[in-house]
């Protein structure tokens, strides 16, 4: 009786957690945790701090390599304007470098 009642027992034990988890699983499509907000504020102060970091790096690499982005030709004489007609659409702007201010935020991507 003992060996009948131990060999019952491994699929009774099968079974039992097998309804388990069906229950555990409907009972969390059901009752779904919310978000956290901590984990969107990071992700933000995150972003954030990245833009920064980014900024950073272009304003010290304009720093650094500005003078190659002049119109000199490398003789000491500044350069001849620009006489190429822009691309339909674009505009030139009067001033061109890290004082001339911050582009528009783009739009937010939703999806």
């Amino acid at each position: 009786m003992g060996d009948v009642l131990l060999a019952l027992s491994i699929p009774v034990l099968v079974f039992a957690t097998g309804i388990y988890a069906a229950c555990e699983s409907w009972w969390r499509r059901r009752h779904p945790a919310p978000p956290s907000p901590y984990t969107h504020r990071a992700a933000r102060l995150a972003e954030r701090a990245m833009l920064v970091d980014a900024e950073d790096v272009v304003d010290g690499a304009y720093e650094r390599l500005g003078g190659l982005y002049d119109s000199d030709d490398g003789d000491g004489r500044p350069g001849a304007p620009d006489t190429h007609p822009p691309a339909p659409g674009v505009t030139r702007r009067a001033s061109t470098g890290p004082d001339s201010g911050r582009s528009a935020p783009a739009p937010a991507r939703r999806g």
